[in-house]
C-alpha cells in the first residue's frame, strides 16, 4: 500500500534547509568541507568572498578580507593538512555579470591569516588541486580574461608553496 511505502521511507523526516551565508552575495561558486569533520566548511561566493562555518553551517564568517575581489573561483585544503587552504578568484562560470579575479590567496592557519600568491592576471580561475603527498605542489586551472586574450591562462603548477608558478598546460 501506500501508505506502507512512505513509513519504510528512511528519508520522510528530512527536510531541506538553508545552510547559508545569507550574505555571501548570491551564487556559490566553490565549497569545500575537512574530511572526517562535519563541522567545517568554507563556502565561496560569485561575487560575495570566502566564508567559513566550524559548526555544520549555523554560522559563518568572512575569512577572506583582504582580496581585490570577492569573486571566488575555486577553494581547495591540502589533503595532509587542512588548515592549508588555497583560493583562486573570479568565477569560473562565465555568464554577462561576472566580476574577474585577482589570482590566488593562500591561508596557513584555516583562514585566519591570508597571503597573496600570484597570478594577479589569471582571471577567472576554475579549480585549486593541492598534491596529496606534497602541499607545496599545487595546481591552478585559470580560464583567463574572459572578455580578452592574455597570456596567463591554463595550467599553472608550484612546487614551492607558491612563491614561483610554472604554466604547464596551454592551448
Amino acid at each position: 500500500s501506500d501508505s506502507a511505502a512512505k513509513q519504510s521511507d528512511p528519508f520522510q523526516n528530512l527536510q531541506f534547509r538553508n545552510l547559508g551565508p545569507a550574505v555571501a552575495g548570491g551564487r556559490v561558486s566553490a565549497v569545500v568541507g575537512v574530511p572526517g569533520n562535519p563541522h567545517i566548511y568554507y563556502v565561496g561566493a560569485a561575487a560575495g568572498g570566502v566564508w567559513k562555518s566550524i559548526d555544520g553551517g549555523q554560522h559563518w564568517d568572512s575569512v577572506l578580507k583582504d582580496a581585490d575581489t570577492a569573486s571566488i573561483g575555486a577553494i581547495a585544503l591540502a589533503p595532509s593538512n587542512p588548515n592549508l587552504v588555497w583560493v583562486g578568484t573570479g568565477e569560473a562560470n562565465v555568464r554577462n555579470d561576472v566580476l574577474g579575479g585577482d589570482g590566488v590567496y593562500f591561508s596557513p592557519d584555516a583562514g585566519h591569516s591570508w597571503k597573496f600568491m600570484g597570478l594577479k592576471e589569471a582571471g577567472q580561475i576554475s579549480s585549486v588541486v593541492v598534491d596529496p603527498h606534497d602541499a607545496n605542489t599545487v595546481f591552478i586551472g585559470a580560464l583567463g580574461h574572459i572578455w580578452a586574450t592574455n597570456s596567463e591562462r591554463g595550467v599553472f603548477k608550484t612546487t614551492d608553496g607558491g612563491k614561483t608558478w610554472k604554466k604547464v598546460l596551454f592551448v
